[in-house]
């Protein structure tokens, strides 16, 4: 009964709740029937209600069973919703529940996919004052946290402590290891980590990492013996391991070995995925052959496959190399259309190729061909476009398209102030470019960290310019010394 009424979207509504711990006087019960809600929703996916259902017991003051905090957990992290784990973890501690290895385990998750090394010390400290052992998911998710920090010794030491422990490493713990090495291309440890595997059977996952990281240390060689011996255990190769080989063949210049693979993962019936297609898109549109490009986009379709930012990205990057630029916008048209949002690189490539043509005219009438077929135009557009043109030099196109800007209603913002006042003072033109930071300063616009970081990393000036225009703009109050000092002295 509770099943079915569970599914009643009106069951985890505050009001509802409230009834129904009005309704039964024993704290017991309310905490069993709230509870075992809060794990349903959990199982199901249907994160609101089951925090609706948590913070409700807190209210009523209904301490909840440490199954239903632990399945709670374990939704919000595996959501990515990792600060609202932390909160339900507090406010559990608050209403008496006393942590388990299986909520340390989602905590420890937690910290693993935001990267916070620093608070899983804390964590294990608190584990081991509480006297709450790791078990062997612990020891996996801190590997393999260390290693996509590069934290080796961390990780090792992790190794160490399991082996005197008497826990044997399994393949998990195994394939961190080697995968932290192969990222940082020291394969030599990575071969000797794989030449130790002992109480575990190396598997995919095993040999393409290892494959993979020859791969990318231009040891082609060495990764098709590895696929050999992958075979030789009766672990036939998937569209993974293919994929690293295909993208080292591609860089290579290699395209007809690559075709020959492709034709291989066909007879052994391999689907190729969107990984390998782009990588043979990207591969064509490089050497400029954008007909086979094409034709292999075609094929993507014909398979199932849907075109994604990189499929569009390679295209619109082919066409404007080979200064086929309407068909390159209209190309950015469709992307836009199809749901994706455009990069900077993807404008600066249009901009870039009409300016090269001397077709200013082309990028002025963006905007207004956005409007035209019914695409938003925000900001962004304006941004990224005033940007391009302010880093190229052509300030006149850029001041017009500001213009139109404003024409539409729609505000600067600081990015795209700061590139018109860098792009004046570059040009010695200082006066413009007092009077566009004096109408930042008017719209009460800061420049922020991120900002300065962005135009200090892409100036290649090599003199002073940049250092006197960030003066002039900490003397106009548009961001602080102690700012900018701060940000020079993390740079030094």
């Amino acid at each position: 009964m509770l099943d079915k009424i569970a599914h009643r979207d009106f069951l985890s509504s505050p009001s509802v709740l409230s009834s129904l711990v009005k309704e039964y006087d024993d704290p017991e019960v309310n905490s069993q029937v709230l509870s075992w809600l809060v794990i349903h929703y959990a199982k199901l996916k249907m994160t609101l209600d089951a925090i609706q259902v948590f913070e409700q017991m807190g209210l009523f003051n209904v301490r909840p069973h440490l199954h239903a905090c632990s399945a709670l957990l374990n939704c919000l992290v595996k959501d990515g919703v990792t600060n609202m784990a932390w909160k339900v973890h507090k406010r559990m501690v608050q209403l008496g529940v006393v942590e388990n290895i299986h909520v340390y385990n989602c905590l420890i998750h937690a910290c693993s996919k935001s990267g916070d090394a620093e608070r899983v010390e804390k964590l294990l400290n608190e584990m081991e004052v509480k006297g709450v052992c790791p078990d062997i998911f612990t020891y996996n998710t801190l590997i393999s946290l260390y290693c996509r920090k590069g934290m080796h010794y961390e990780a090792l030491s992790v190794q160490d402590k399991m082996e005197s422990e008497g826990i044997s490493l399994d393949i998990v713990s195994y394939n961190s290891l080697i995968n932290g090495f192969c990222r940082e291309g020291r394969m030599r440890e990575a071969m000797r980590m794989f030449r130790d595997i002992k109480s575990a059977t190396p598997n995919h996952v095993t040999y393409t990492t290892l494959i993979d990281g020859y791969c990318k240390t231009n040891e082609l060689d060495q990764a098709l013996e590895l696929r050999e011996a992958m075979e030789a255990k009766g672990l036939d190769p998937r569209v993974a391991t293919y994929n690293s080989i295909l993208r080292k063949l591609c860089q290579d210049g290699r395209i007809r070995d690559a075709n020959k693979l492709l034709n291989e993962m066909s007879e052994r019936k391999v689907q190729a995925d969107n990984i390998t297609c782009n990588t043979l898109i990207n591969a064509y549109c490089k050497i400029g052959d954008l007909k086979s490009a094409f034709k292999f986009k075609n094929k993507m379709s014909e398979a199932g496959l849907k075109p994604d930012p990189f499929t569009y990205k390679a295209l619109i990057h082919g066409l404007c190399k080979t200064h086929e630029l309407e068909s390159a916008k209209e190309l950015l048209f469709s992307m836009l259309d199809a749901g994706f949002s455009l990069s900077y690189c993807t404008y600066s490539w249009i901009v870039d190729g009409y300016c090269k043509k001397d077709n200013v005219d082309a990028i002025l009438t963006l905007p207004d061909e956005f409007m035209s077929k019914g695409l938003c135009l925000d900001i962004s557009v304006y941004r990224e476009l005033i940007r391009r043109l302010c880093k190229i030099e052509r300030i006149e196109c850029a001041e017009k398209l500001f213009n139109h800007m404003e024409a539409n209603g729609i505000s600067a913002d600081s990015i795209i102030f700061t590139s018109l006042a860098y792009a004046y003072w570059k040009a010695g033109k200082s006066s413009a470019a007092s009077k566009i930071l004096q109408e930042m300063a008017r719209k009460r616009l800061m420049i922020t960290a991120n900002i300065y970081r962005c135009f200090s990393a892409a100036d290649d000036s090599g003199n002073k310019v940049l250092q006197i225009f960030w003066d002039h703009v900490v003397e106009r109050g548009l961001m602080s010394r102690n700012t900018m000092n701060k940000i020079r002295q993390m740079a030094m």
